[in-house]
């Protein structure tokens, strides 16, 4: 015997529901799985080019920022007496005490004796106290200083005295000697 149908339900999307077959419900639920894994994929996707694309821009500021060089150092006001200070001690710690060793070394004879060493910087001058046994050592002296190349002839005698207190009785005699360009 056949089967008949018989539905006096009235039309709805209800009785559209009842009436789909199940291969069709399949079909439907396979098509919404694949589209979900399609965009879970998809967003997988767009995640993982957004982070290459972000260490892509890190890497160009990265370049851009090591070929303009460092960033300017943030300008700081200064007092005019710091700043001063500051210039005076590097003046001080910039002193060419090499050369200044070495032409002292090599101008000194053994007779004299040198007390005392003030350099200025600023000025680009040495003064020098020293002591002898006589004038004629002193002006000796002198004219050595004069020689060497890193005072030329700008040496000059400032004061000088003999200390009668001594039994040795010294000559106690001051100089200026200034050195770089005239």
């Amino acid at each position: 015997m056949t089967r008949l149908d018989f539905d006096f339900a009235p039309p709805g999307w209800r009785r559209s529901l009842h009436r789909v077959p199940v291969w069709a419900w399949m079909t439907g639920v396979l098509g919404v799985a694949l589209a979900v894994t399609a965009a879970c994929s998809g967003s997988a996707a767009l995640q993982r080019q957004q982070a290459s694309e972000a260490r892509w821009h890190l890497a160009q500021q990265r370049t851009m920022a090591a070929m303009q060089g460092p960033a300017p150092a943030p300008q700081i006001a200064i007092a005019p007496a710091q700043a001063a200070a500051v210039n005076a001690a590097i003046l001080q710690l910039n002193l060419p005490w090499r050369d200044l060793q070495d032409a002292l070394a090599s101008a000194t004879p053994p007779a004299i004796a040198l007390l005392a060493l003030e350099p200025d910087a600023r000025k680009r001058m040495l003064k020098i106290t020293a002591e002898t046994s006589g004038s004629d050592a002193m002006v000796a002296y002198i004219a050595q200083l004069k020689q060497q190349e890193l005072f030329g002839a700008r040496v000059q005698l400032l004061r000088h005295e003999i200390n009668a207190l001594d039994p040795n009785k010294p000559l106690r005699f001051q100089l200026e000697a200034r050195w770089g360009t005239p």
